[in-house]
């Protein structure tokens, strides 16, 4: 089945540009596959301006989220994973969406729970 997530981000996106906020993205910086500016994040995580005024080449995509942006007049490519967005919302009230930290996906599916092992009964002598 496929992820809600990215659904959720690109609808919210729409409601906030449609009632003239500005979208902000909080964006866990520390995940192995962001490209992000890390001299602008704050304890592990980044807060992006995605106002189409504000950003070039907008994807909003199923796996990640890429645009062109500018840092200090510095022109920045952003890539973001979905799995490092963290929360969706209007700069102006708030509004909008966190999401759960997501554990970085492997290969390996998880493994089951080893069952306790098993112990000979003692006998005990009672007075």
């Amino acid at each position: 089945m496929t992820s809600l997530k990215p659904y959720l981000i690109r609808a919210i996106y729409e409601w906030i540009l449609d009632n003239d906020f500005t979208p902000f993205l909080l964006v866990d910086a520390n995940h192995p596959d962001a490209m992000l500016p890390q001299q602008f994040a704050q304890d592990g995580r980044i807060i992006l301006n995605i106002r189409p005024s504000a950003i070039d080449a907008l994807s909003l995509g199923d796996d990640s989220i890429e645009f062109n942006t500018r840092f200090s007049g510095k022109s920045t490519y952003i890539y973001a994973p979905v799995a490092a967005v963290l929360a969706i919302y209007a700069k102006e009230n708030g509004k909008g969406m966190v999401f759960e930290a997501e554990e970085s996906q492997n290969d390996e599916p998880p493994k089951p729970p080893e069952p306790p092992k098993k112990t000979k009964p003692t006998l005990r002598v009672l007075k």
